[in-house]
């Protein structure tokens, strides 16, 4: 089943994708440059056809590659596009009838069954501040501005007489490019090229400011000792610890070795120095809703429950029954009184490391032999035929 999971999984989707990207970039980038050995369909496909494809190729690439941004984010916009694009992608490959896009061919059409596989893990809305959307609606309608403005007085610049001149005219003006193959000739145009500079300019300053401020925050919380959101949306069959104590350390180590886990834990400064450690970290109350939920624990494998507070643990087990009431929950209990409470919360398994170790403890101490070997093939144990 975890076989299952790795090749036909979200992550297998995301990766896929993007190798199909980077493959049609490369390819199209071929193709143009001429490097590549056309088949014998080169007599069946126009040479124009063939070349096209070579450009609209290596944008294809471009735009697989933002889309798949967008699945690492789990977007379900990114899903669509990439379902589009793949396709489109395959084609392109079979136009350009090169060897070098044999691979692209294959490896687009191999990805669409597991992206359709994985339709319902790509289920989140783009979530945008009033900020993020009136900044991406200013710098939309400065480029439309521009080149409606520069097409209907078209008669006064010099080199453009159609919509795509008058929108590369907007574009090098509103980002200061500037080429200057394209200029008024007339104090109207002039005037309105100025408008131009002004709202493209500052249109474009407010949209990468407000669009690329939630990318630096991402980088500043994991400097922080917290895992970001691209990390976080790609947890699939790992384990929850939740909460961090005396107890827990131990366990940490003994996932390692494995499985995926990811720690939740209050603590700032827990927090961060797992996070040194290379240790997947969410520093959050793992009693609450919300950061379970962004740990995936509907995707989780298992919770691990284990801290020196029986009662912080019983509210961890209880929140996390109650969002995946499938999830195996094995907990520690500090207390023995405390074992059935923990069983009512909602832990399929609890354990009391004091209860087993005080009788291995005790019956050592009274002359019974053997009490080691015992406690060390415990350890040794990996599977349940193993006892």
């Amino acid at each position: 089943m975890d076989r299952r999971r790795d090749w036909l999984g979200a992550r297998a989707a995301i990766l896929l994708s993007a190798v199909v990207a980077l493959l049609s970039f490369t390819t199209g980038v071929v193709y143009i440059s001429q490097v590549a050995i056309t088949e014998p369909m080169f007599d069946f496909v126009p040479q124009s056809v063939q070349r096209a494809a070579g450009f609209t190729g290596a944008l294809t690439g471009f735009s697989l590659l933002l889309a798949v941004v967008g699945l690492r984010r789990r977007l379900r916009v990114a899903w669509f596009v990439t379902l589009v694009l793949l396709p489109i992608s395959a084609l392109q490959g079979v136009v350009q009838t090169s060897p070098v896009s044999l691979p692209l061919v294959v490896l687009s059409l191999v990805s669409l069954p597991t992206l359709l596989l994985n339709r319902k893990r790509f289920d989140r809305a783009i979530d945008l501040s009033a900020a993020q959307l009136a900044a991406g609606a200013a710098l939309l309608g400065a480029q439309v501005y521009g080149t409606v403005g520069t097409y209907a007085l078209r008669e006064e610049f010099n080199n453009v007489s159609t919509l795509t001149d008058a929108f590369y005219y907007t574009l090098v003006t509103a980002s200061t490019v500037g080429y200057g193959d394209v200029t008024p000739e007339s104090e109207q145009a002039t005037l309105f090229a100025l408008s131009v500079v002004v709202i493209g300019t500052a249109s474009f300053a407010i949209a990468l400011g407000t669009l690329l401020g939630p990318a630096i925050e991402k980088r500043l919380s994991e400097a922080l000792g917290n895992m970001t959101d691209a990390q976080l949306d790609l947890l699939e069959g790992h384990v929850l610890v939740l909460g961090y104590g005396d107890l827990t350390e131990p366990i940490l180590d003994e996932l390692a070795e494995n499985a995926e886990f990811v720690v939740i834990t209050p603590d700032s400064e827990t927090a961060a120095r797992l996070q040194k450690r290379d240790i997947a970290v969410l520093t959050a109350n793992p009693s609450d809703e919300e950061p379970l939920r962004r740990a995936a624990i509907e995707d989780a494998r298992a919770a691990v429950v284990a801290t020196d507070d029986d009662a912080e643990d019983a509210l961890s087990i209880l929140t996390a029954h109650n969002l995946n009431p499938d999830l195996n929950i094995v907990a520690a209990a500090t207390d023995r009184e405390n074992v059935e409470k923990l069983r009512r919360a909602g832990a399929n398994t609890v354990i009391s490391p004091a209860l087993i170790g005080g009788h291995l403890l005790v019956q050592s101490a009274m002359g019974r032999q053997g009490m080691e070997n015992i406690a060390d093939h415990l350890l040794d144990v990996e599977r349940e035929s193993d006892l």
